[in-house]
């Protein structure tokens, strides 16, 4: 039988990557009942892992005696020391950028990083996403596991799957960006599925 595993998150495409693990593990995971009912906690943590277990344990008190999990990622790009990092949904809204050729969050977001990398002159465009995940339970971490892939920034988006800065987000070894390869794929080489996959082994353990 299946264990209900609460994602507190309402982001289809990390609702899509991990239910393609969760499967495997014979978990399921749905969206947190009532989320958008819920308000959202203040995510003031320094580090990844500090906001997932914030976020893992605060969502918990609204799910008592169900297994709640809530991740935080980012992108971090070694020419700007880091940055975005764990301000990396909010790296455009953070600074005020706007442009009217972006019409999402994501776009917007897209855009600054490139505007960033362009005003330092920046030749290597390393970069890593990475992301934490953490499970509680009736305000109480149960777990929490880690995942990273290097990379690097491409000049131009390519590529229409994925969200966040996955058009940008080059993988060397494949010649594709994250937004080119497909879900299966994705799962086992990114970030997150790293993470969540290592959290699943945890939890089943």
């Amino acid at each position: 039988m299946s264990q209900t595993l609460y994602v507190a998150s309402s982001n289809p495409g990390k609702l899509r990557d991990f239910a393609v693990a969760a499967e495997l593990f014979q978990f399921d995971v749905v969206p947190m009942p009532g989320l958008s009912d819920i308000p959202a906690p203040t995510e003031d943590g320094i580090t990844f892992e500090d906001n997932a277990r914030l976020k893992a344990v605060y969502y918990s008190a609204f799910a008592l005696d169900s297994v709640v999990i809530a991740d935080d990622s980012g992108l971090e790009v070694d020419a700007l020391g880091g940055e975005p990092g764990v301000r990396s949904a909010r790296f455009a809204e953070d600074a005020g950028f706007v442009s009217d050729k972006a019409d999402t969050a994501d776009e917007r977001n897209n855009l600054y990083l490139l505007q960033r990398l362009a005003s330092r002159g920046a030749g290597t465009k390393a970069a890593r996403y990475r992301c934490v995940i953490a499970a509680a339970r009736n305000e109480e971490i149960l777990t929490t596991a880690e995942g990273s892939v290097e990379g690097e920034i491409l000049l131009k988006p390519r590529g229409s799957g994925g969200f966040g800065y996955d058009p940008l987000f080059y993988l060397p070894t494949l010649g594709k960006t994250m937004a080119e390869i497909d879900l299966m794929r994705k799962q086992s080489l990114s970030h997150r599925g790293k993470a969540f996959v290592a959290l699943l082994e945890k939890m089943r353990g």
